[in-house]
């Protein structure tokens, strides 16, 4: 009978056990939770296929794609403060953690939108924005009057005249008018330098007329900066045979003969390079941020060998003394000549 009791109660004491167990939830291995994708995107005031300043900008949100894995994204933004807005919230809201506004008009909606979302930056271009209350508004300048005071030079060493056709005038472009006329100035203090403003980024064909008027008043050299009606300008260039210089990028085959030299801006060797901190986690602006030609691998200029009269070797030797001199603050490109 003993027997059969003990029997009974070790089973009681089994199943309680088991029942208890049954009750209790099963500890799991914790499961380590993928990465949130880093995410690039671009505000661009007009085409990224312009050839011009917009591509500058797609292209090296592109190299994010290539050189970073970023999930990228961009906008072609109607240009009015209320889109801006608007498409600077749709992608912070989408987690993108890198948004580039590409153009200092793009500030206000920047600096209205950032705090909202402190976990993303807002990058300016064309911009030397910095307050330490937006810490995450960042002004990126390219300064453009550093190359354009080369060109300047070299049109006052080969030529007549030059006329200047901009799409807006804000600082990025009349900067950089200021550096090509003080470096002509530099060599002629009488060299003509004509200037004009077409208001829009898109008129090719106001842009070619402005450009065909200064030749006709004795101009033989022009340089736009004006974005896709920027393409006017290179076709006036072709036309009528006078010289002239790409902006941005590679323009020659825009105008062969004629196209002495390019500005070149690689903006995605400086772009990926702080995207990187960023999706890393590591980047800390204490200021903006400014590439000129002492940073060699965004801002330089490429001859083109094959134009009917290239740039003489003597003058290029010239030219490139001028470099060391502008990136040591010797020159200050935006200083009106004495």
């Amino acid at each position: 009978m003993k027997k059969h009791l003990f029997v009974i109660s070790a089973l009681i004491i089994v199943l309680s056990l088991v029942t208890a167990c049954a009750g209790q939830p099963v500890a799991e291995e914790p499961t380590e939770q993928p990465a949130a994708a880093f995410k690039a995107g671009l505000l661009a005031p007009g085409p990224v296929n312009d050839g011009g300043w917009n591509q500058t900008a797609y292209e090296a949100l592109k190299r994010m794609e290539t050189d970073l894995g970023a999930e990228i994204g961009y906008v072609e933004v109607e240009m009015s403060p209320a889109a801006f807005e608007k498409a600077f919230r749709d992608f912070a809201d989408q987690g993108y953690q890198f948004i580039l506004g590409h153009g200092n008009e793009f500030t206000d909606a920047a600096v209205a939108v950032a705090p909202d979302y402190p976990n993303t930056f807002f990058f300016l271009s064309s911009s030397r924005f910095y307050d330490p209350n937006v810490p995450n508004v960042i002004g990126l300048n390219s300064d453009s009057s550093q190359p354009c005071y080369a060109f300047g030079y070299i049109a006052a060493k080969m030529g007549t005249g030059a006329g200047l056709i901009g799409g807006m005038e804000i600082p990025p472009i009349s900067e950089s008018f200021t550096g090509f006329i003080n470096g002509a100035h530099a060599v002629n203090p009488d060299f003509p330098v004509q200037v004009t403003y077409l208001g829009n980024w898109t008129d090719t064909a106001a842009a070619k007329e402005a450009s065909i008027s200064y030749i006709d008043g004795g101009a033989n050299f022009l340089l736009g900066n004006a974005d896709f009606a920027g393409n006017g300008v290179y076709q006036a260039m072709l036309e009528k045979n006078v010289y002239g210089f790409g902006m941005f990028g590679d323009n020659t085959e825009k105008a062969p003969d004629q196209i002495l030299a390019n500005y070149i801006l690689d903006y995605g060797a400086g772009l990926v390079g702080l995207a990187a901190e960023v999706k890393a986690g590591t980047f800390k602006a204490t200021s903006n941020i400014e590439f000129g030609l002492a940073d060699e691998d965004v801002i330089y200029i490429v001859y083109n060998e094959n134009a009917a009269t290239p740039v003489p070797q003597e003058l290029r030797d010239e030219v490139a003394a001028l470099y060391s001199k502008i990136s040591s603050g010797e020159i200050d490109t935006l200083a009106p000549v004495e």
